[in-house]
């Protein structure tokens, strides 16, 4: 009626109400009436928005590669963005006169885009393929100080990038390729294993040999100490046997000295005795017969003055006529014989 209309705004909703080239109100979440030949309504969304991207990409080395990731941002300064973007409603309140408030979110995944074509162009497709969270880190900040979006009244709350992939025939290839690259560190782990077991058994051998070679030693030690104890205990052999025949040697010396000093002294007893015996023959040959006669048979037994009567009477057996003997000088002369056996 008459060009009078009610106008109700979300509490997300930022409302600046311009009549006659003038703000005549502005805020969020408004409701108000208004005379819609003379107002123009702008409606500007402050709430937090998602966003999906995909770009595909060129690497230095002219590869191809997708970047997909979201963002979220919001309008934290409606006045500037109402400058560079029209976000006027219609006469009936509902809808936008332009395509702005739809193509923003555009305008935010560009120059994100941007950023991450900066980065991505410097590195080549395997150096981009392994620093996902770099380029992460630095599509956050990039954004947070982005001067154009600053500009616009516009901040990025959150980017994330979820994927870098390869086209299929560069992703195939690079399978291939680390597949081979796999299959040839199997290959090389094979190969080490068998070189790590042979070098494992040239050492044990050397060790073996060196074993070996060490018990040689020892043996051929014990056997040149063997030969020296031998030649040692036939060289004490030796000098035993020299002392025992020095030894013996010495006792014959002296054994012969004995035997020369006991010749020297029988032969000097013997000269003694024979001095004596000469002595005695010349004293007994001045002594008369007779009285030497009597000295003997002065010490003789009753059987001895006997018979040396008897060796008497035989003596001059020519001389006696007729013996005639008692039966006590019988008895007697049995006692003799019986004495002395073997002689009648």
């Amino acid at each position: 009626m008459l060009g009078i209309q009610y106008f109700k705004a979300d509490p997300t909703i930022h409302v600046i109400q311009t009549s006659r080239g003038r703000v005549k109100r502005q805020g969020k979440g408004l409701s108000f009436f208004y005379y819609a030949p003379s107002t123009s309504l702008t409606a500007i969304p402050m709430s937090a928005k998602a966003v999906p991207f995909i770009f595909n990409l060129q690497t230095q080395d002219y590869q191809q590669i997708r970047v997909q990731g979201q963002l979220t941002y919001r309008v934290v300064e409606p006045d500037k963005l109402s400058e560079y973007l029209n976000f006027t409603l219609k006469d009936d309140g509902k809808d936008y006169l332009s395509d702005d408030p739809i193509t923003l979110g555009d305008r935010v995944v560009q120059a994100a885009q941007v950023i991450v074509q900066d980065t991505v162009q410097k590195l080549t497709l395997r150096q981009t393929l392994t620093r996902l969270r770099e380029l992460d880190t630095a599509l956050k900040g990039a954004l947070l100080e982005n001067a154009s979006l600053s500009q616009m009244g516009i901040k990025v709350v959150d980017a994330q990038l979820v994927g870098l992939s390869p086209t299929p025939d560069t992703a195939k290839a690079l399978e291939a390729e680390a597949r081979e690259a796999i299959l040839k560190e199997a290959d090389d782990a094979i190969y080490d294993r068998r070189k790590s077991a042979v070098e494992q058994e040239r050492v044990i051998q050397e060790a073996e040999l060196q074993t070996d070679m060490a018990m040689q030693t020892k043996r051929h030690e014990i056997a040149e100490a063997a030969v020296d104890n031998d030649r040692v205990l036939m060289r004490k052999r030796a000098e035993a046997k020299s002392e025992e025949m020095a030894a013996e040697i010495e006792a014959e010396e002296k054994r012969k000295a004995l035997v020369e000093l006991s010749l020297v002294n029988q032969k000097i007893e013997a000269d003694a005795k024979a001095y004596d015996i000469e002595v005695q023959t010349k004293a007994a040959s001045s002594v008369p017969v007779d009285y030497v006669k009597a000295m003997a048979m002065a010490k003789m037994t009753p059987a001895q003055l006997m018979a040396a009567s008897l060796g008497t009477f035989a003596e001059n057996a020519d001389k006696i006529g007729t013996l005639n003997l008692g039966s006590q000088e019988i008895a007697l002369l049995q006692r003799l014989g019986a004495a002395m056996p073997g002689r009648e």
